[in-house]
């Protein structure tokens, strides 16, 4: 018998990717594998709160998916649109607090302002941190960072020689949150592609053949107990972790 204790990411990102892959594998539209993608989502978050993980960061659509067909990227906006307005409701009564992370002023005013309400309605939660990173890119959130100091050593309210890594880190998305600990990326590709680029630097990495809309609460469980078995070092090494 296996006695090793299942230890829980305080903080799990996930890519979703391989909905088009499934649906055509399917002979469907690839459309419907976003439809069924939701489906996984929703599991996904019921997961993650039973076991108590902090956070949840899905990567939902990128500043480069804006360059996928026009129809698809049209049903996107529209399934974000139903999420924030249908899903919201049984979010906040399941005390999730919901976020989103990225440049929304591409979306149109009426997906901006559910997103804003459906952060409003669910803020003062003290749940499972959802966040959906849509229109978002790991270099522009470190191009912002930068320009949020950069204002700041022009103002002459701080010199350059005085700007820290731990500085730097609080302008970026998500940090009031823990680092990830584990980052999952469905679908067979085995990159990370723009996504928290700064906060992955001491992340574990799970990639898997399934794509999105097969990963089950199963494979959830199988990749948290992967992370579960490996050793985080932080730069230590191995004695010096097993002594801690």
């Amino acid at each position: 018998m296996n006695n090793t204790k299942i230890i829980n990411p305080k903080h799990i990102a996930i890519i979703m990717d391989g909905n088009g892959r499934w649906a055509k594998a399917k002979g469907l539209p690839r459309t419907l594998g976003h439809k069924k993608g939701m489906d996984c989502v929703r599991s996904t978050v019921e997961v993650c709160s039973e076991k108590g993980v902090e956070a949840l960061t899905l990567f939902a659509f990128s500043t480069e998916n804006w360059r996928r067909p026009e129809e698809e990227v049209g049903y996107l906006m529209g399934l974000f649109l139903t999420m924030m307005k249908s899903e919201v409701k049984k979010l906040n009564k399941n005390n999730v607090v919901l976020r989103i992370i990225g440049n929304r002023s591409r979306f149109s005013d009426k997906l901006q302002k559910a997103m804003s309400d459906a952060e409003e309605l669910t803020k003062d939660n003290t749940g499972l941190s959802l966040n959906i990173a849509a229109n978002y890119g790991g270099r522009l959130d470190i191009v912002g960072a930068t320009k949020v100091l950069c204002h700041r050593v022009a103002k002459g309210e701080l010199n350059p020689e005085d700007v820290t890594a731990e500085m730097f880190q609080e302008e970026l998305a998500l940090s009031d949150l823990p680092e990830p600990d584990l980052l999952i990326r469905t679908g067979g590709e085995k990159r990370v592609s723009n996504f928290l680029l700064w906060q992955l630097s001491y992340s574990e990495y799970y990639f898997t053949d399934s794509y999105w809309p097969d990963f089950d609460k199963q494979a959830l469980e199988r990749s948290i107990i992967s992370f579960s078995s490996r050793q985080r070092r932080f730069g230590k090494t191995g004695d010096q972790v097993a002594q801690t």
